[in-house]
């Protein structure tokens, strides 16, 4: 027994450490190849780079004019690529550079800016009843047209991670739909230039199934064939919806 005891404690030393090596490898696997992404459990937590910034001195045609022509301008019977009164189409980029009689040497002159004071309510764009653009959104299109009437882009200017109504939405419908659905006229009898217009269309399912494209609901923003709002923007819009569309 004296001489098997040796032998019976270097079995049990092996036994030992072949557990040890293996509940390693069990907890250290070795891959072939990228590492396989994390799962993520504590949502998108990825940080938005920027790598291109917004100017504030310049005007943004996707971002900033775009919205306006789409939304007071470009629908059914007026300057859509169906309609284009007077041979004016106002859906992109494109179609207005090639249509709105542009003058980069005389921007005050051009067309496009020309209209959009005319004395007559019915000559000017957008014509009565719908409202008049704002001063500050012709402002907005003549400061374009003197910067060169660029197709610029940048990043930015959305921001998800501080959603209120008065911050983030509203200055949101504000650009994008308030053309459509302001106090004048308003596409389909709904408006959404107040708080509690706008919570009513949340709660009966309208904003959200609209500007997500979702199925048995008209799409916007307008003209028909738009894409949907940016998903940075659709976030903000479902952020605040999910956190009770709060009057903040």
């Amino acid at each position: 027994m004296k001489k098997i005891q040796p032998f019976f404690a270097l079995v049990v030393m092996g036994a030992l450490l072949f557990i040890t090596l293996y509940s390693s490898c069990k907890r250290e696997p070795v891959f072939v190849g990228e590492l396989p992404d994390p799962i993520d459990t504590t949502g998108d937590t990825t940080p938005v780079v920027v790598t291109h910034p917004c100017d504030p001195d310049s005007v943004y045609f996707e971002a900033q004019v775009l919205p306006i022509l789409a939304s007071n301008c470009a629908q059914s019977g007026c300057h859509d690529v169906q309609s284009h009164e007077e041979g004016v189409i106002l859906t992109n980029y494109a179609n207005v550079l090639a249509t709105g009689k542009i003058k980069l040497n005389d921007p005050a002159d051009s067309k496009i800016y020309k209209v959009l004071n005319d004395s007559d309510p019915e000559d000017r764009m957008p014509p009565a009843p719908a409202s008049a653009l704002t001063a500050a959104q012709k402002a907005l299109i003549l400061k374009w047209i003197q910067q060169g009437a660029q197709d610029l882009t940048c990043d930015g200017g959305c921001d998800t991670t501080n959603v209120t109504f008065s911050a983030a939405v509203k200055p949101l419908l504000d650009l994008k739909c308030i053309g459509c659905h302001g106090n004048n006229n308003p596409s389909g009898g709904i408006k959404l230039n107040s708080y509690d217009f706008v919570k009513a269309q949340v709660d009966n399912g309208q904003l959200w199934g609209s500007v997500n494209h979702e199925a048995g609901y008209k799409a916007m923003p307008y003209p028909a064939g738009s894409n949907k709002l940016p998903q940075c923007e659709l976030d903000v819009i479902r952020i605040w919806i999910e956190d009770g569309a709060p009057n903040n």
